[in-house]
């Protein structure tokens, strides 16, 4: 049974916006009420304005009908189930949000992509009370408060637009399945799998800003198909890659075919990550390692091992111990390993000061490389943990080309900023007369 309401069809345009401060429980706006064995669902045909202070509570499972247009400029509660096949959008100078608040599961899908600028996820029903079956964007904020996100089972995506960032992200509220990052900038994937939430960082060397897709696994790697329907074998790596990790992994892929190298952070943690991790031998050191579609094995990326940061930098939320941070050479599945440490050239008599304290006091003010002024065809890239160029110079020396905890404003931080103290991540590469050679390692900065 299909019950219309003709007369608010009838009204004009202005007349089916809500007034502002006012509340709608239950808004037949340009739409036809759906009852079926006792079952509501309200079909939008036409266009809907939230404007700006507006409240409006949606009670019944809601359907955005291919001719339909939802404009949020204002405050959505949504407690029931929401589908879109048609315009859901907001007004940019505006600051809209929309809340999914049930106490029953909720469902997400559609054919269209639902377009949010703020959006909230705040129930309590269930550890994993969403259901996301189709892909949201978001251009502002995300909100994770409560409630795990199911893309993985119902094959849906968060995207989040450029800018746009997440808060609250926890154990209790993150995606389970793939979430896409456009635009430039550093970014947290709010990624996890089961009870745990375990993002991963990346950040293009390149200023295109091609749009990445991350997804974390709670299981082994070994056995499954890659992305190119390849058995991944952990027996099959580099001589340099001693032991995988058999619990957990992260597939990255750039969706737009790019092929510029990126910053990759993993994080590792004792719920997840094999406790032999935490407890490598001196001449051991934990890698990044990818499995490599063309070779077809696991290749060692390389890594440096750094405490996780604390905010704003990260999500207080966030339950994990480290991050492993490393220049990667391509995308697919990734994880972590024990690796043998190699030495690339000893002979070069290079050494490498991965501390300073630039507070002009004459001692450890900047970032001292030993004898790199035998090598002037070299180039220096400091990165912060995020994968945020920092700095970097071609022939480095040690007089008056050196790194001194500032910004040199080529990437998002402004130049001749003080950089925060913290640890930061640094990439080496200088011809020794011979051959190229790449080094990197940790930098620490100290602005105490």
């Amino acid at each position: 049974m299909y019950m219309k309401n003709n007369t608010l069809q009838k009204k004009q345009d202005s007349d089916r916006f809500i007034k502002s401060g006012s509340v709608c429980s239950f808004c037949l706006l340009a739409g036809l009420l759906s009852v079926q064995n006792g079952h509501a669902q309200f079909y939008n045909e036409g266009d809907v304005f939230v404007k700006k202070e507006t409240v409006m509570s949606v009670y019944e499972d809601y359907k955005n009908d291919a001719s339909g247009s939802f404009t949020n400029n204002g405050l959505v509660y949504i407690y029931k189930n929401w589908t879109n096949d048609g315009v859901v959008d907001f007004t940019a100078a505006e600051d809209g949000k929309t809340f999914f608040n049930g106490e029953q599961i909720q469902k997400i899908d559609g054919s269209a992509i639902a377009n949010f600028q703020n959006i909230i996820f705040d129930n309590l029903f269930d550890l994993t009370p969403f259901q996301l079956a189709t892909s949201i964007a978001v251009n502002k904020n995300s909100d994770f408060h409560n409630g795990i996100i199911d893309a993985d089972t119902y094959n849906g995506k968060m995207i989040f637009n450029e800018n746009a960032l997440h808060t609250n992200t926890s154990d209790v509220s993150f995606v389970d399945g793939k979430v896409q990052k456009l635009g430039k900038g550093k970014f947290e994937f709010p990624v996890g799998d089961e009870l745990h939430f375990r993002p991963s960082y990346n950040n293009a060397d390149a200023e295109q800003g091609r749009p990445y897709t991350t997804q974390y696994f709670y299981k082994n790697s070994e056995g499954i198909h890659s992305n190119s329907n390849k058995v991944i074998s952990h027996s099959i790596k580099e001589e340099t890659i001693q032991v995988i990790n058999n619990a957990e992994y992260w597939n990255v892929t750039n969706d737009d075919n790019g092929n510029e190298k990126i910053i990759l952070s993993l994080s590792m943690d004792r719920s997840t990550t094999p406790g032999n991790f935490f407890t490598v031998s001196d001449n051991k050191q934990i890698v990044i390692v990818r499995w490599d579609e063309i070779s077809g094995k696991w290749v060692n990326e390389g890594g440096v091992v750094s405490d996780k940061p604390s905010e704003p930098d990260a999500s207080a939320g966030a339950q994990y111990e480290q991050l492993v941070t490393a220049r990667v050479r391509g995308y697919g599945i990734f994880t972590l390993a024990i690796a043998d440490k190699v030495n690339p050239d000893n002979n070069d008599e290079l050494i490498v000061y991965n501390g300073i304290s630039p507070n002009d006091d004459g001692k450890n003010d900047s970032f001292l490389i030993k004898g790199i002024a035998k090598y002037p065809d070299n180039e220096v890239e400091i990165y912060n943990r995020w994968g945020v160029k920092v700095y970097d110079a071609k022939g480095y020396n040690e007089s008056d080309k050196m790194f001194r905890g500032y910004s040199d404003g080529r990437a998002t931080m402004n130049r001749g900023e003080k950089l925060p103290t913290g640890t930061y991540f640094y990439i080496l590469k200088y011809n020794n007369g011979k051959k190229g050679i790449e080094k990197s390692g940790y930098l620490y900065i100290s602005n105490q």
